[in-house]
């Protein structure tokens, strides 16, 4: 939003110089000349409804703050029994300890140097806590059980002889102290939940106010009835889709390939509708209410859009400062997954890490129905992992910055899969920037993710996307893959024009189709875009989402 008497001239004039002042060294070949891209002058006239290019700068924590609170010290793990020897289990002091901050109604648990072993998964479930360590380098906590073994054997609810342990918890956990509960209460009754907004089987809403039509990109929306509204409230943004499957279409960018689009037989898919947004409202004025992020879809009458309740959100929590080691095993095969997680924030909103490294997990750092959250400086490292990062059941409008997936230190056993940064399941305006992936891949993994940008990313790509077919597209409308530069040439998932619908691809170096190659899901012109093909960091500005947010501040 331009405010005051900032011109957007100014504006872009200042973001376009916060890229072309990053640094410019390349990962492959000679940076070429700096050349600022056609499609952000076009961006810059239409920020919230460009029809390639998704606006991201407000993602993240509190609208991509570069700073995480720092609320009081209220505990430290060691005066609850937790002691640094590497043998003691610690988890149930490390437990007491973010108990007892919650209860204080939160603040800062401290663990100091040295090395904790926790044989029990360690919970945050209430707002306003940090678990804080000295350090990755300095504070490790060492785990030594699977989430099969400390909760159970987690089946798919779609079937089969999968592990949901593959895609789903971590040995840290952040999440609402009573849906993790009704989540664990689930798994162990084998009543295999959904994992999202609301509850096992979402059926754990209820109306606020229906919402009359708005166009994507609005701020402000009229509603019937304001009265359960309120400045800072955490509300869900409600869209079911009909019997034509409009909304769907939509998502993918609407016209003809769409359109044409089998969507009936996609079981999973339509599983994941009706969509759920969190937004925060910030203003309310009869019964005009604006939120605090633009409307990611249009809001059409034929799609039933509401404003709805919840499941209490976790908020203002965090994990800082230390690394997480499962002790070694070897990678299950793939979809059987034990469960040796790193960390995962579920049903959160405006949480964040910062300065963690996982390693040998099976999956490292998870996002599932968590939107509004920053991942940053964080690491996934060992022996080998299924997801690196995942990003699932409807998350949003969250960044992953200064990421980093290291080379695995032990060759990869038959029968394993590695993907690397994943989107799936409806998630939509999540951001990957700065980061540097020494395996893995863009793992857009069907249910249609919409609008997600990844940035300024060095990337060997080596690993392979997944996704049963029943789960619909591998990509909607509005992906962006802005200054990838890829080490071994492949273009699988990194040029995405002949794939992505409403898209674009701008600067990446020449890469050639081989391994997973993959057909278009839609017919016809995908009115997708490619500029600076072939170069090697020359696009500016270089880093998307940073110059977005310069731009919308």
């Amino acid at each position: 939003m331009i405010h005051g008497h900032i011109g957007r001239r100014t504006l872009l004039v200042g973001a376009t110089a916060v890229a072309l002042g990053a640094a410019t060294g390349a990962a492959t070949g000679t940076a070429q000349a700096a050349e600022v891209s056609p499609l952000w002058r076009e961006f810059t006239r239409t920020p919230v409804t460009h029809p390639q290019i998704p606006c991201v700068g407000r993602s993240g924590y509190r609208g991509g703050a570069t700073r995480f609170p720092r609320p009081r010290v209220v505990a430290d793990v060691t005066d609850h029994g937790a002691v640094p020897d590497g043998t003691t289990d610690c988890a149930p002091a490390i437990n007491r300890a973010i108990a007892a901050a919650g209860r204080a109604g939160g603040g800062t648990v401290t663990i100091p140097p040295g090395t904790f072993r926790i044989d029990g998964l360690i919970r945050i479930g209430d707002s306003n806590v940090v678990l804080r360590g000295a350090g990755s380098g300095r504070t490790t906590l060492y785990a030594t059980k699977s989430l099969t073994e400390l909760i159970g054997p987690y089946g798919s609810r779609y079937g089969g002889d999968k592990s949901s342990w593959s895609w789903a918890g971590g040995l840290i956990w952040l999440a609402p102290r009573a849906r993790w509960d009704s989540l664990v209460a689930a798994v162990r009754s084998r009543a295999w939940p959904f994992e999202g907004w609301t509850g096992n089987k979402r059926d754990e809403w209820t109306t606020l106010t229906a919402v009359a039509p708005a166009r994507r990109g609005d701020r402000t929306v009229t509603v019937t009835d304001p009265r359960g509204l309120r400045p800072g409230r955490l509300v869900l943004l409600r869209l079911a889709d009909d019997p034509a499957h409009t909304l769907l279409q939509h998502m993918a960018g609407g016209g003809p390939g769409p359109a044409s689009y089998v969507w009936d037989d996609k079981t999973k898919l339509l599983s994941y509708v009706p969509y759920e947004w969190p937004v925060r409202v910030t203003r309310v004025h009869g019964r005009r209410v604006t939120l605090e992020r633009p409307l990611p879809l249009d809001v059409r009458p034929e799609w039933d859009p509401r404003l709805t309740t919840h499941v209490p959100e976790l908020t203002g929590s965090g994990v800082e400062g230390l690394t997480l080691e499962a002790v070694q095993t070897p990678q299950s095969p793939h979809l059987l997954d034990k469960g040796y997680n790193g960390v995962v924030l579920q049903c959160a909103y405006d949480c964040w890490v910062d300065d963690v490294t996982v390693r040998h997990v099976d999956n490292g750092f998870g996002l599932v129905a968590a939107s509004a959250c920053t991942l940053r400086g964080t690491r996934v490292a060992g022996r080998g992992s299924h997801h690196p990062y995942f990003c699932r059941e409807g998350s949003h409008d969250n960044l992953i910055e200064d990421f980093t997936i290291e080379e695995r230190t032990v060759p990869a056993p038959a029968g394993t899969q590695l993907h690397g940064i994943n989107v799936e399941g409806l998630s939509s305006h999540n951001v990957w920037s700065r980061g540097e992936m020494r395996m893995g891949t863009f793992d857009s993994h069907r249910g249609l993710p919409f609008a997600n940008v990844r940035t300024d990313i060095t990337v060997n790509n080596d690993g392979r996307h997944g996704g049963d077919a029943s789960a619909g597209p591998l990509f909607g409308a509005r992906f962006t893959h802005w200054n990838i530069r890829v080490t071994n040439g492949r273009a699988g998932l990194m040029k995405i024009d002949g794939l992505a619908p409403y898209s674009a691809t701008v600067g990446l170096n020449t890469v050639t189709e081989f391994d997973q190659t993959d057909v278009p899901d839609f017919t016809g012109d995908l009115h997708s875009r490619l500029e600076l093909y072939g170069t090697t960091d020359a696009v500016r500005p270089r880093n998307l989402y940073e110059a977005q947010r310069a731009l919308l501040r």
